[in-house]
């Protein structure tokens, strides 16, 4: 099963946070590329995919409007449609606007129809209702995060392994 992870990253903290993802898709035996939205992409491989994870920095309590942009007018050749869609973010404080910054590409994934995975409690713990926020500005969060996400992308694709897509 191929997944492709979608980000902007300035300092790197999105990228570094993708991959760690990736490991946990890994972990249940899909194959995964990410691809920066200031890259040329291999649309080729991304239509391919089962499922799309994008990645954003929260900028002034939101996604930043690269990313924005990237839906809006750089993703028309990439079919989305029909595909198991997450999202995660990273950030400062925690009430710096993570959430917000991800409700907002979960807004961007619905348009283009996406389906979108959330575990929700349904899955323990540790609960990721709608994405997991990496904080940076918090001693320790940063790194004690990066569970958090190899799990989430673990889910992901045990998900998209139990339904059908066509």
């Amino acid at each position: 099963m191929n997944f492709a992870i979608i980000y902007y990253s300035k300092s790197g903290h999105a990228r570094e946070m993708g991959e760690v993802i990736g490991e946990g898709i890994r972990r249940a035996g899909g194959q995964v590329r990410l691809f920066s939205i200031e890259e040329p992409m291999d649309v080729e491989y991304i239509n391919s995919c089962k499922g799309v994870i994008f990645g954003t920095p929260t900028y002034l309590a939101s996604t930043c409007w690269k990313m924005k942009k990237w839906f809006e007018e750089d993703s028309q050749g990439i079919s989305l449609a029909g595909k198991l869609g997450g999202v995660y973010a990273t950030a400062h404080y925690a009430q710096g606007g993570g959430d917000i910054a991800i409700v907002t590409l979960i807004g961007h994934m619905l348009v283009k129809g996406m389906m979108v995975y959330s575990g929700g409690s349904s899955q323990g713990k540790p609960f990721i209702h709608l994405g997991p926020v990496a904080l940076d500005a918090v001693e320790g969060h940063y790194e004690e995060a990066k569970g958090m996400f190899e799990i989430f992308g673990e889910r992901f694709a045990g998900q998209a392994e139990k339904i059908e897509i066509v």
